[in-house]
């Protein structure tokens, strides 16, 4: 599988996970499952509730993620994977939550242009008159 990690990736990944999250709060009960179940919703591409239970609670996963997120701690963690990379520097990513449609993709210019068919309409009588 292409997206199976090494022993020596998990380290690595361990290791600059740690040094990137916060010195205060809760540290979580095992950084390498949290980040496995990471790792499982981002390449299976399933929603939280559907993580498998040996994750742990999808719940706990998802407000330890949600936390961390706030926090600039994976801005950090990626920042510095990609400082330990050779080749980081030929990978360009984006976000598709950022990208948007022009507005005449939406046929917002002059509105939706469809007309009922004659017989649809014959059937229909008006509301008011």
């Amino acid at each position: 599988m292409l997206t199976r990690m090494t022993e020596q990736d998990w380290e690595v990944a361990l290791e600059v996970f740690r040094a990137a999250r916060s010195r205060r709060g809760d540290k979580g009960r095992d950084d390498r499952r949290f980040l496995e179940a990471l790792h499982y919703f981002t390449v299976h591409n399933v929603t939280w509730r559907a993580l498998p239970v040996g994750f742990g609670k999808w719940n706990s996963i998802w407000k330890r993620f949600w936390r961390l997120g706030r926090s600039g701690v994976f801005e950090a963690f990626f920042q510095a994977l990609a400082g330990l990379s050779q080749t980081a520097h030929l990978v360009q990513m984006f976000d598709s939550t950022v990208v948007r449609a022009h507005v005449s993709a939406a046929g917002a210019k002059g509105g939706s242009r469809a007309t009922p068919s004659a017989a649809l309409a014959a059937g229909f009588r008006p509301r008011s008159t």
